[in-house]
């Protein structure tokens, strides 16, 4: 006599990410370019973004993420000065042009780079992310956003910067428009390849569509010339915490970067975009949130404490402060750096970031007694979520962290290059491993990056629910015109 019995839910493991941009600089570390061994100066080599998507695939890491940065930060001072004496998001490269080498050396580690709907061509878009979802054998993600800065507005020969709401309808139409391009221009089983119905035929014409789209924002009347990528639509990343981008996230994004500082807004955020997920019709479940930790681990508890002081006298605090002008749009350099001033969290600009405004706001606010802006400049260089230990130590936090605010994994994001990246790898994986908390090798080696970020073999496209997926003719999760195997070409 048989028994249903009920199956234990499965555990929620931790999924990592590394957080870099391709630039010849530091990116979130501000001065730590001068620590002996940094490899701050060769981030415009093939060789260094290799040796790190090997590090990471070493490490069962999830995907690389890189930013971006159109223009410059000039918000502070009016120019650049102290972003380029500070190498801080300056000498940048296109990381479009680096994944495919990088991809070439591994397996499974996946690439998540960003895109602006403000200054990307829809089809052109739409192509170069197809392009690398091939050649990477589907692990390709894309951060959308809808850039903010005046700079960038300037250097695309724009006068101005849309406002939030303006710059987020246009991006709804982008991504209808490049829904539309991956996955309704070409149907399942286009592919024929002279195939004994049709001999003498590679794409069968009835199965591949003009797109024609009139928008407000956007228009196109095109096949989509490249044929379908092993997801099809790339992994949706964003990180957008404004009231606009929170619903944005809600019917788009399957994957969130989020930088909230604090333990109950980090939590208020993805309780947010779950809500958005449920009433635009999605899974809560399905949207992964990241979110920002700066580790410093060490084997002994000295050796972790000595790397965080070194990465204290190293860091530039004028560079934090430009970097925040260039989220808020206030000009810190109005200010005396050794003479107290008020944050309030108010700003005259529309376009910010505001989960970094909030961030800031929260950290301000636990200052004890008056600041200055050299004080605010410093506590920035290594604010936010940043244990200080051993692996156990660094553990607990993690599990804890992970644990309380709803969260999926963690955006490492580096003080030391190397030494970061390495630690995270060679001594904080390991105990997370060990307590179970982490899995010991990919969901899906070899395969796609949806399947691995939802533990899911098999599920290489959009969702159902997801708004993306009513434009896929053929709505079968198991079946592609073009098929992915793990093995090498």
């Amino acid at each position: 006599m048989g028994s249903i019995q009920e199956q234990a839910p499965v555990k929620k493991l931790m999924q990592l990410n590394f957080f870099d941009m391709a630039c010849a600089g530091s990116h979130m570390p501000y001065g730590q370019w001068k620590e002996p061994g940094d490899m701050a100066q060769f981030k415009d080599r093939l060789e260094y973004y290799q040796w790190l998507a090997q590090l990471a695939e070493k490490g069962k890491i999830i995907s690389i993420f890189f930013a971006d940065v159109y223009g410059g930060h000039d918000v502070y001072g009016g120019n650049m000065d102290v972003m380029l004496k500070g190498g801080s998001n300056v000498g940048v490269i296109d990381p479009v042009t680096i994944v495919a080498a990088m991809a070439a050396v591994t397996k499974s580690v996946s690439f998540g780079i960003t895109g602006s709907t403000s200054y990307i061509a829809p089809y052109i878009l739409a192509r170069t992310w197809s392009s690398l979802d091939h050649v990477t054998r589907g692990r390709i993600g894309w951060n959308v956003v809808t850039s903010y800065s005046e700079s960038a507005a300037k250097a695309m020969g724009k006068d101005r910067v849309p406002p939030s709401h303006e710059r987020y309808e246009a991006a709804e139409e982008y991504l209808d428009l490049t829904y539309q391009l991956w996955e309704k221009s070409w149907e399942d089983g286009a592919a024929v390849w002279g195939s004994k119905e049709q001999p003498d035929t590679v794409y069968d014409p009835k199965k591949v569509h003009k797109i024609e789209f009139n928008g407000k924002y956007h228009k196109c009347s095109a096949y989509h010339q490249t044929h379908p990528s092993p997801q099809r639509t790339p992994v949706i990343f964003q990180a957008g915490a404004s009231k606009f981008g929170i619903e944005f996230a809600g019917r788009h994004a399957e994957g969130i970067y989020t930088d909230m500082q604090d333990r109950p807004s980090l939590l208020a955020h993805t309780k947010a975009v779950r809500e958005a997920a449920a009433r635009n019709g999605r899974n809560p479940a399905d949207i992964k949130f990241f979110a920002a930790v700066t580790p410093f681990i060490g084997r002994t508890l000295e050796e972790a404490q000595e790397k965080y002081h070194r990465a204290k006298k190293n860091m530039n605090g004028e560079v934090s402060l430009a970097k925040f002008s260039a989220y808020s749009g206030v000009d810190m350099s109005q200010y005396p750096l050794d003479e107290p001033f008020v944050f309030d969290g108010n700003t005259t600009s529309s376009n910010i970031i505001t989960g970094v405004v909030n961030s800031m706001k929260a950290m301000f606010d636990k200052f004890d007694g008056p600041v200055t802006p050299r004080m605010f400049g410093e506590k920035m260089s290594l604010s936010g979520f940043a244990p200080v230990g051993t692996p156990e130590m660094v553990a607990d936090a993690f599990e804890e962290q992970f644990n309380e605010t709803d969260i999926d994994g963690f955006n490492i994001v580096y003080v030391s290059n190397p030494g970061s990246y390495e630690d995270v790898v060679e001594l904080l994986v390991p105990e997370l491993q060990r307590r179970g908390l982490m899995w010991q090798d990919y969901a899906v080696p070899g395969g796609t990056f949806r399947e691995n970020i939802h533990s899911k073999p098999g599920e290489r496209f959009l969702a159902l629910d997801h708004p993306g997926a009513k434009y896929r003719k053929t709505q079968n999760s198991a079946a592609n015109s073009h098929e992915v195997t793990a093995s090498s070409a």
